[in-house]
């Protein structure tokens, strides 16, 4: 089955290039010019990946359209498309819960590299190698399948978004040792595409207070300042 992805963007010309450059690559493309129609394209199928714009002429913008996803618990992968020289959307955009970023202007080249690693993050993550015994990577009351991509607090389930969850199975990999930013962001995007580290702290963020909420404790992830985070107390 084709991948399906929706594309986000209110320039008419830009849509259409990028539109045909991924429907080229074998995958099934939706397009939606503003917010109101990104969100009932939404309702109507599920989609593998969103490609959404932050500015959007009409309705509600980029970030808000990725907020109300979320708070629907929905984890699709969500790329979104922001300013060159845009660091503060970029802060709203991760806090919004977006998975990743592509600064624009984007040549066509690097948009179908970049979407094409994602959907092999996507496609290859429940192949990752399990660890031993019950295949659960474990901390105090905290479970994370790697294999279900779940995640429990003493049974609660945690919903997480698909980077969240890279970050946090990556700490529980690493056993307490401590992982800086670049390494945390190697684990989540695993290519060589330039994103601004601090990035990780926003999914850092996330995913503390998300593991609260679950009943767990946010100190699970150590801050060691100027190195990275850790697992531990």
């Amino acid at each position: 089955m084709d991948t399906q992805i929706l594309l986000v963007e209110d320039d008419d010309d830009l849509r259409e290039a990028m539109a045909g450059a991924l429907a080229s690559d074998g995958h099934d493309v939706q397009v939606a010019a503003d917010g109101n129609a990104a969100l009932a394209a939404l309702a109507e199928r599920r989609q593998d990946l969103v490609l959404l714009d932050v500015a959007l002429g009409a309705g509600p913008d980029g970030v808000e359209v990725c907020r109300r996803l979320r708070r629907a618990d929905s984890d699709v992968y969500v790329m979104m498309l922001t300013a060159r020289d845009g660091e503060a959307e970029v802060v709203l955009a991760l806090e919004a819960g977006a998975d990743d970023y592509v600064t624009k202007p984007v040549g066509i080249s690097e948009l179908r590299s970049r979407v094409r690693a994602a959907l092999r993050r996507l496609g290859t993550g429940a192949a990752a190698p399990a660890p031993a015994g019950d295949g659960l990577l474990r901390h105090e009351a905290l479970a994370l399948d790697p294999a279900a991509v779940r995640v429990e607090v003493g049974g609660t389930p945690v919903a997480l978004t698909r980077s969240e969850f890279a970050v946090l199975e990556a700490l529980l990999r690493a056993g307490g040792a401590v992982r800086s930013r670049t390494q945390l962001l190697h684990a989540v995007y695993g290519d060589d595409a330039y994103r601004d580290p601090r990035g990780v702290d926003v999914h850092v963020h996330h995913v503390r207070e998300k593991l609260a909420h679950a009943g767990g404790d946010e100190e699970w992830i150590v801050t060691v300042r100027g190195a990275g985070y850790r697992i531990g107390r």
